[in-house]
């Protein structure tokens, strides 16, 4: 009689778990009586466009309404002035030997000057910038929780 050797179980390594926060916004600006917003483009790791609000890591002893400001500029050229925060949205992904979990810390800008440009996005992830109307961006943007803020900027703005 033979006995198949039984094979041992397999550990299952579960990957570190990191925390990590940014912070971005909705940079408003009317235009012609309208609302519009500044949206950027960027492609992702699949190669395909993704729309979506501009947004970036905290440097140094930042507070997140002024990596808000900060990183609107960079990836926008739209200078903004924080006004309220809009909503959180956070999510999973993994990289390497790790699992992230993102925050990202969403603000209501109001704009105060500058001209539309990716020139000044220091990591170069932005491909196209754009002003979309407030009220349709949601049409936009590419993914359902941005769509979630960009309805929220506009119900703040409409007074609902």
């Amino acid at each position: 009689m033979s006995h198949a050797a039984a094979e041992p179980p397999r550990a299952t390594r579960r990957l570190a778990a990191v925390e990590e926060r940014s912070a971005g916004g909705v940079v408003v600006d009317v235009h012609q009586g309208e609302a519009r917003i500044a949206v950027i483009a960027r492609r992702n790791r699949a190669g395909r466009i993704e729309w979506c609000l501009p947004k970036g890591h905290i440097e140094g002893a930042e507070t997140l309404p002024q990596t808000a400001a900060r990183e609107v500029a960079e990836e926008t050229g739209i200078q903004g002035r924080v006004l309220i925060e809009l909503g959180t949205i956070d999510y999973w992904f993994a990289v390497g030997d790790r699992r992230i979990h993102k925050f990202v810390h969403h603000y209501l800008l109001e704009a105060i000057g500058g001209d539309l440009t990716i020139e000044n996005d220091p990591d170069h992830e932005a491909i196209d910038v754009a002003w979309f109307a407030l009220r349709d961006a949601h049409r936009h943007l590419t993914f359902p929780n941005e769509r979630r803020i960009a309805r929220i900027a506009w119900q703040r703005l409409a007074g609902e």
